[in-house]
């Protein structure tokens, strides 16, 4: 039984290895309802691995609960009622129309083989709505640039209607138009009350529409809490081995790297 109004995630002492090789270490965090959590951390910090296991794809050790109930305790189809996951994906090379490919969202709720619903219509057709994509809806997804593809990762994910949104580096195959674009659907997801996790590589960017950050360093936690605590010139000297100015303005954080720390981390 879920417990009322419980965390997103919450985490004690979790430790994730793949094959031999320990990735996590002793992470202790929580995620609340509602949260936009940006998770930072260099090349090789485990911020995938991390993003993997809150997915329910990695096995672990430790306590993680999923709304307050152990997630290794969740059935696949009722976590991926619950948690919606978009993955790297640089390229779509399928032959589904972006209709099609945004209607697969809907197979945790209808199974796969059932005839979908007026209700999953209705969600493609909201989910194609939201992310400015109903024009395109009988297009060949590999016809489509790659930020349009994005947005269809996007879509496929909000028509799977979950309360919980992972995105692992959302931005990294698109241009800045295209990033600042996507990024602030979904910053306004998160502000009509989904979760939303994401791994991202610019600091200032996430800083910007996170209300919180989570920092790792070599499978360890660093730093978790609010961007203006996190963000500081030592953490970015310490974790990203640059030397930085960080400025609290009006509109936020704002950050100027200098120069790159000599020697070795």
């Amino acid at each position: 039984m879920l417990t009322p109004n419980p965390p997103a995630y919450d985490a004690a002492g979790l430790a994730v290895s793949l094959g031999e090789k320990p990735i996590l270490h002793d992470l202790t965090f929580r995620v609340e309802p509602g949260a936009f959590v940006a998770l930072l951390g260099p090349n090789g910090s485990g911020k995938t691995t991390l993003l993997r296991t809150l997915g329910g794809l990695l096995p672990y050790h430790g306590t993680l609960t999923l709304r307050g109930r152990p997630l290794r305790n969740w059935s696949d189809r009722a976590r991926a009622r619950a948690v919606a996951f978009v993955r790297q994906q640089p390229s779509l090379d399928f032959d589904f129309t972006v209709a099609e490919f945004v209607a697969l969202g809907r197979g945790p709720h209808h199974g796969w083989l059932a005839a979908p619903s007026a209700t999953d219509r209705q969600a493609v057709e909201a989910a194609l709505a939201e992310t400015d994509l109903a024009q395109l809806a009988g297009r060949p997804v590999s016809a489509l640039s790659g930020g349009e593809q994005q947005r269809v990762l996007l879509a496929q994910a909000l028509a799977q209607d979950a309360p919980v949104l992972l995105l692992d580096e959302p931005t990294a195959h698109l241009d800045v138009h295209h990033q600042y674009d996507l990024i602030g659907r979904v910053a306004t997801l998160a502000e009509a009350g989904k979760t939303v996790i994401g791994a991202f590589h610019d600091l200032a960017f996430a800083a910007r529409y996170a209300d919180r950050l989570l920092v790792l360093r070599a499978g360890r936690l660093a730093a978790h809490g609010p961007p203006a605590d996190v963000l500081t010139p030592a953490l970015v000297r310490d974790v990203f081995r640059m030397e930085a100015e960080v400025e609290h303005g009006p509109d936020g954080l704002a950050l100027r790297y200098l120069a790159p720390v000599a020697g070795s981390p």
